[in-house]
């Protein structure tokens, strides 16, 4: 009687794998990882992904599922990203992007696992200047003041840690009942939908597969115990985004409005400096000088998500480098 090899892939556990961002990087991850998700309420199916539910506020779940896959890598993908909804639910952003992830924290190095955290420019305060890793957190949402608790409780207490602070990460998820703000672009459009896009935030976008690459590159070379920024090398608002993706996708950007969004500000924040623009502008030189390798402009990204989604041919394309890494250009 035959039997199949043993799976000898290195395991990576998904908390939140139905996310925006977990549901795809469990995508990019399961071809050359043993991929594994959890879930609390909601749940889409993935291809060749085992999932099971889990309470990340509940620390016995939270063990259960360490001890039964004994992952090498936990990426943590849950949380409330909304800026609003943070400021209008306080109790659950607290919970979920800072307690839930102190709990997977405090248990995962029983294990041996890595634990990734997916932290945001939103730690700062928005001046018009090149934010970089040893930069203060300076927070003005409640969204960046969760964000920076995290960030603080890994680098303290953790022994296993890799923080990605992230520009702006675009893309398409699995979930039907919460559409990022690509997809609802997308449907604006097809929907021949006039909208307004704010004019007045400016930050880094990236297409969710540049995460996965990066990702994986710092995988590979055993990046630990580091928090770096991941950017476009440069900034554009929604307006402009939008604008762009119009001329990227061959859309009439007739439908694309400017305007100013509400930016909820945080209760006790330092509004001396907020300017009437905000500019979230991470410095990237850190990540491209570890892996060797140089951070796409927006227009490059957009360029990447339109040949993913439609399989065309560009000239910009990743072409690797005489060192380690490989180029985004």
């Amino acid at each position: 009687m035959e039997t199949s090899a043993p799976d000898k892939r290195k395991t990576v556990l998904i908390i939140g794998v139905n996310s925006f961002i977990g549901s795809n990087l469990a995508e990019f991850f399961r071809k050359d990882y043993r991929v594994v998700g959890t879930y609390h309420r909601s749940h889409t199916p993935l291809p060749g992904i085992l999932t099971l539910p889990c309470d990340v506020l509940n620390k016995d779940e939270v063990q259960l599922v360490l001890y039964a896959f004994k992952p090498d890598f936990v990426l943590y993908c849950v949380g409330l990203t909304s800026l609003k909804d943070c400021a209008d639910m306080p109790n659950g952003c607290d919970a979920l992007n800072s307690a839930g992830l102190f709990n997977v924290a405090e248990l995962a190095p029983r294990y041996g696992a890595r634990i990734v955290y997916f932290s945001s420019q939103f730690v700062f305060s928005g001046m018009n200047k090149n934010y970089n890793e040893m930069d203060n957190p300076d927070v003005i949402t409640q969204y960046g003041k969760a964000q920076a608790s995290s960030e603080f409780y890994l680098q303290k207490s953790s022994l296993n840690y890799l923080i990605f602070r992230c520009c702006k990460i675009y893309g398409r998820g699995v979930n039907p009942l919460a559409s990022t703000f690509f997809e609802q672009l997308q449907k604006n459009i097809k929907n021949n939908q006039g909208a307004i896009y704010d004019d007045f935030v400016h930050q880094g976008w990236l297409d969710v597969y540049y995460l996965g690459m990066v990702l994986k590159m710092c995988i590979d070379k055993n990046v630990s115990n580091r928090l770096v920024h991941l950017s476009s090398q440069d900034t554009m608002t929604h307006y402009e985004f939008a604008k762009l993706y119009c001329e990227i996708f061959n859309e009439s950007d007739g439908l694309i409005n400017k305007g100013k969004w509400h930016f909820p500000i945080a209760k006790g924040a330092n509004i001396e400096k907020i300017e009437e623009h905000l500019y979230y502008k991470l410095d990237v030189l850190n990540i491209e000088g570890l892996l060797k390798i140089k951070m796409p402009t927006i227009r490059e990204s957009m360029e990447f998500t339109y040949k993913r989604f439609h399989g065309v041919k560009h000239n910009n394309k990743a072409v690797k480098n005489k060192g380690e890494g490989i180029s985004f250009i």
